[in-house]
């Protein structure tokens, strides 16, 4: 997996010199304009209705009352603590679900932007075909519903584990985890689709190089560190990225010898 993770986070690199040599810059910065207003927006509606929550749930429980009455200052900081925590688990689920939003909108243009890439690898430039940039589209709709639902499964129970006190605190790095490898799993599976890989074989594959969606998916999530720059390039340096990295591995297993 270590591997995986090099090669991965390697292709960040490689996508930028890609980008830069060939002038791919309209597909980054459009499609990055609108994803940063989206990403904005949501996180803060998404901060605010987290802490709804938490304070929701503390007063209704009679949890936040029961922490006071006890008048322990480690108990406050253990709640305290606790807060936080499911505060940054659910800020992950929010922003789960407005992923998934952008990869079900921004669908045609991942696809066909990997497949600029990988035309461009090939060096030939092959005649646009509707049905199949349609057939891409619909694909990836598929796999974000799958990985929707699947993900939502993992981050409840995340949730519910942040709950107790001491063994939650890990919570929040294994959701971060599950986030990163569907998100990765959706960029690197334009390009295995266009290998003629079928839905469950992609899965069977991703599931063997779970490094490679791992460290796409966290490379991403990094570049949110940075702000409107990383979130403004993030989008699409993420499935640049995971077609160079599936390239690059396909062409090993073609000629061992490279």
């Amino acid at each position: 997996m270590l591997k995986d993770i090099v090669i991965a986070i390697r292709s960040y690199g490689q996508a930028h010199s890609f980008i830069r040599k060939h002038k791919l810059w309209r597909w980054i910065i459009i499609p990055g304009l609108i994803y940063m207003l989206m990403f904005c927006i949501s996180m803060y509606f998404f901060g605010k209705s987290a802490s709804y929550v938490i304070e929701w749930v503390s007063v209704e429980t009679g949890l936040k009352q029961w922490i006071e009455s006890l008048e322990s200052t480690i108990a406050g900081i253990l709640f305290t603590i606790a807060g936080i925590i499911l505060w940054l688990i659910l800020m992950l689920f929010y922003f789960s679900l407005f992923k998934y939003i952008w990869l079900i909108i921004g669908s045609p243009i991942f696809a066909y932007l990997s497949e600029k890439t990988e035309e461009i690898l090939e060096g030939k430039e092959v005649p646009f075909n509707l049905s199949q940039l349609v057939k891409d589209v619909i694909r990836g709709v598929r796999i974000a519903l799958r990985n929707t639902l699947w993900q939502s499964v993992y981050l409840v129970s995340f949730v519910i584990l942040s709950f107790i006190p001491v063994i939650g605190w890990v919570a929040p790095f294994f959701a971060l985890l599950i986030e990163c490898y569907y998100y990765g799993f959706s960029m690197l599976d334009y390009s295995l689709e266009r290998h003629q890989l079928t839905a469950s074989e992609s899965i069977h594959f991703i599931g063997k190089r779970k490094g490679l969606a791992i460290a796409n998916g966290l490379v991403f999530y990094l570049l949110h560190l940075i702000p409107i720059i990383g979130w403004l390039l993030a989008p699409s340096y993420s499935v640049i990225a995971a077609t160079l990295s599936i390239y690059g591995e396909k062409k090993k297993q073609e000629n061992p010898d490279l």
